[in-house]
């Protein structure tokens, strides 16, 4: 295992009246996934879903794009990517119902590793009505 396959980050939205169109143009990025909801669409396996979507959904990873075993690097990388924080975003995102994350990846299968957010992105996240998850491997 290399040390980029030992974390990883994604900013997603999602939200019953996402269209990803509008969050595309916004941050003026292509997402790494967009689905609307009721649609069907491909899942992370390159087949299609059995089901439409339950839930509209876009997001923006850093996997590929940055290497290191740290979360915070990853991180760095959306928020510049994003360019967050925005003043606008929070409102946004609570008129449409939108939720704002962070899930974050994090391989820790020799138990000695501690996830590193640090508390500037926690509060920025915070501030946008966001949160920060963190998916642990061991």
């Amino acid at each position: 295992m290399t040390d980029h396959d030992l974390a990883h980050a994604t900013f997603y939205l999602s939200g019953d009246t996402l269209t990803p169109g509008f969050w595309t143009q916004y941050f003026g990025v292509e997402p790494k996934i967009a689905i609307v909801k009721g649609e069907p669409f491909t899942t992370p396996s390159g087949r299609p879903s059995r089901a439409p979507s339950r839930v509209g959904l876009w997001g923006l990873g850093s996997k590929g794009a940055v290497r290191g075993e740290l979360l915070e690097p990853h991180l760095r990388f959306l928020i510049d990517h994003l360019k967050l924080p925005r003043s606008d975003l929070r409102a946004l995102l609570a008129e449409n119902g939108i939720e704002a994350r962070f899930f974050c990846y994090w391989d820790n299968e020799s138990g000695n590793r501690v996830p590193d957010v640090p508390d500037d992105i926690r509060a920025m996240m915070e501030a946008m009505g966001g949160t920060i998850e963190i998916d642990e491997y061991r």
